[in-house]
């Protein structure tokens, strides 16, 4: 647990330097979310720094996550919200893996998804496993997709 706390006071130094440098306000909100460190930046218009379906946010994270290593020497699964980017999306894609249980519990056959990030297909998965069905990835980046499979 202390690690984790660590790992976000240094994300969270890193970020308030980012912001500052990019003349941007913004508030910081540091958690741990079951074993990882999660940091959000919150504020009025902070959508440059999420970017078009997320692709900033990404890159903001894993530039978090290097700056941590560098300080820690650990690999770090921090995860980065910026105004509730991810917490939105989180939502958007439990309904269709949610939907598309139905569909193969209707169907009786394997359902795939459209091409997703990592953090997406995580969500979706974990979606899938609580509802008692199975699912697995397939393909490779950047057309990597979720195929839900009936039980």
């Amino acid at each position: 647990m202390r690690q984790l706390e660590q790992e976000g006071d240094i994300a969270a130094d890193y970020l308030e330097e980012l912001l500052d440098i990019a003349d941007l306000d913004g508030d910081l909100d540091m958690d741990v979310e079951g074993d990882r460190a999660a940091v959000s930046i919150v504020g009025a218009d902070l959508s440059q720094l999420v970017g078009r379906d997320g692709e900033v946010l990404d890159a903001l994270q894993e530039l978090t996550r290097l700056a941590v290593y560098r300080e820690t020497g650990e690999r770090s699964r921090l995860m980065l919200d910026i105004s509730g980017y991810r917490a939105q999306k989180r939502e958007e894609l439990v309904a269709l893996a949610e939907s598309t249980i139905a569909r193969v519990r209707e169907a009786g056959e394997p359902v795939s998804l459209d091409p997703m990030t990592p953090f997406e297909r995580k969500v979706v998965h974990d979606a899938v496993a609580a509802a008692g069905l199975s699912s697995e990835s397939e393909g490779v980046e950047p057309r990597r997709h979720v195929v839900v499979l009936p039980s």
